[in-house]
């Protein structure tokens, strides 16, 4: 482990007021999640347009729905790992403000995070496209186990509460997140390749207002050569070791 970058990255979020940590599917990869872009990633074994995008699910949703039901399991399946835990106890330390993420697992609730953006939407909930009724998007797994597209009772068809290709992010949720990049002051950004935009221009937002950034990723990403701490290590085992460095400074006990 990079120990010179760790505490590198650890004395700038100590020195820092308003840390924002932005986080890609590399956080929970340790969980069992797969990731997208990386060698044996979802995208290499499938065309994302072709299963993976609001045009084709308007006109099949079933072929959405048969290759995202694996995978719909292996996300209820899924727990926090150490990484998700280390963001959880900075939050509640006072020293993290907010988590900005592509995920849509919902495991940084699920170890505790409270100010949680999810730019890509959550698989909590499902939406009727006709009237838009919501429901329970668990109550919709029977179908699709049974190789049924879920309907609503007007006939409209239920899509999960995530944002698929094509389709336009959130507003507000996204204003929530440019604020909250644009005011801090340290981004610690792990776990994402800065591949996806507008996700990958983020970084750049909170640069030119001067914040500090800290890149935990295994991965190279573009902006590296601007980064002030760069390592390409286990997000599981490195965040665990900045946050433990961190208990100290404030007074906690690291469990």
């Amino acid at each position: 482990m990079s120990h010179h970058m760790i505490e590198k990255a650890v004395q700038i979020l100590r020195e820092s007021q308003q840390v924002v940590a932005l986080t890609g599917a590399g956080i929970s990869r340790p969980s069992g999640i797969p990731d997208y872009r990386s060698s044996g990633g979802l995208w290499g074994q499938v065309d994302p347009m072709e299963v993976a995008s609001l045009q084709t699910f308007e006109v099949d949703p079933w072929s959405f729905y048969e290759w995202f039901q694996p995978l719909i399991e292996q996300f209820q399946e899924a727990q926090p790992n150490p990484a998700h835990l280390a963001l959880a106890r900075m939050e509640r330390w006072g020293l993290l403000s907010a988590i900005v993420t592509q995920n849509i697992d919902g495991l940084h609730q699920l170890a505790g995070s409270r100010e949680v953006y999810e730019l890509h939407g959550h698989l909590r909930s499902a939406t009727c496209m006709v009237c838009e009724r919501k429901v329970d998007f668990k109550r919709l797994m029977r179908d699709v186990r049974y190789s049924r597209t879920p309907l609503c009772s007007c006939g409209g068809t239920f899509k999960p509460d995530i944002v698929l290709f094509d389709e336009p992010l959130p507003r507000g949720l996204f204003w929530l997140a440019h604020y909250a990049i644009e005011q801090c002051d340290a981004l610690l950004i792990v776990g994402t390749s800065l591949e996806v935009y507008p996700v990958s221009e983020m970084p750049q937002l909170a640069m030119r207002s001067g914040a500090r950034t800290i890149i935990v990723n295994l991965s190279e990403t573009h902006i590296d050569s601007q980064a002030d701490v760069v390592i390409r290590e286990d997000v599981a085992f490195v965040l665990p070791e900045i946050a433990k460095q961190l208990a100290t400074h404030c007074d906690q006990t690291f469990v």
